[in-house]
This record gives structure tokens, sequence and C-alpha cells, in this order.
């Protein structure tokens, strides 16, 4: 049986870019690449000791104990959905990564986590990232995550990719 972090808990929320729209446009395709984008997500989120606790259409919400879990998950997920070969349209996928307090309420059906602030936060962090990017924040009572893993090198044409993308945005303003 898994047991869920409790306490000081890191998230990582993630959802699809502009997926009401794909889905209009590509209604027979959708399901297939939803379904990939799941599979991707929960591969790396379990690779790297997190809990998916909940999954509303193509949103994910996943904790784990440590921040530098969540950071990588999120890291080879993307990756992964970077270099997959979408058809007919790609999917980017923005995600958030922030750790506060929270504590488990098992009785709960929807959602195990008590704690708003912390929740509330991670989704806007979220929120505030495009399709493809990660975005986090890390409240200060969260343990051993000082120092950016090694593996949160982002490479030279991820780093290019992401200039880009800022400068499209900026125009687009």
């Amino acid at each position: 049986m898994k047991v869920l972090p409790s306490g000081t808990v890191t998230f990582l929320f993630t959802d699809i870019q502009g997926s009401t729209k794909l889905g209009q446009q590509y209604p027979d395709a959708m399901p297939a690449l939803q379904a990939r984008h799941n599979e991707i997500l929960n591969r790396a989120i379990e690779s790297h000791n997190g809990f998916v606790f909940q999954v509303v259409g193509d949103s994910f919400a996943a904790s784990f104990y440590g921040a530098t879990d969540a950071l990588n998950a999120a890291l080879q997920a993307q990756r992964v959905l970077h270099h997959e070969a979408w058809s007919p349209a790609p999917i980017q996928v923005r995600m958030g990564v922030h750790s506060g307090a929270a504590e488990l309420q098992p009785d709960s059906k929807e959602n195990p986590y008590s704690g708003y602030a912390t929740l509330a936060l991670t989704q806007r962090i979220m929120s505030a990232g495009h399709g493809g990017q990660i975005t986090a924040r890390q409240d200060g009572r969260a343990r051993g995550t000082d120092a950016r893993p090694a593996q949160a090198k982002a490479s030279r044409e991820e780093r290019r990719g992401a200039r880009a993308h800022r400068a499209r945005d900026s125009r687009d303003g």
C-alpha cells in the first residue's frame, strides 16, 4: 500500500495547453493523444517516487516527498513529451511545482489533501506557464532542495527553444 506524503509536500500539477481546441479540431485523434500523454506522465511521476492523486480531464495532480523528485519527474516528462512524434497535432504541457504545507484527509474521495493555500498556489504557478514549460516555487519550509539537481540542467536545444518561445510570447502581447 502506498503512503502519500503529508506535512511539507511537493506538488506537481500539469495541464495540456489548448486541449479544448485540440479536442474540437481532432475529435477522433484526441483520445489516443491523451492516452499517450497520460502514459508518459504516469511513468515519469512513478519513476521519481511520486503519487498521482487526481486526474481531471487532461490535468494531473501528483505529490512527492521532496522537490528534487518532483522536478526530475517534470523534466523527464517534458523531455519525452517534446521528443514524442505527435500526430496529427503536438501536445504541449505546462507544469507547476510547489512545496508547502498540506495534510492528508484520508476520508475525502475527491482530493486526499487539505492545505488550500499550497494547493491553490501550485495551481496558479502551473497556470502561469506555457506548454513545454515547468514553473516552480518552493516554500521555505521544504527540505533538501537547495541545490538544483544535475538532471535539471536543460540542454542547449531546450534553452534555445525556451528563448524562442518567450520571444514569440512577447510579440503576441
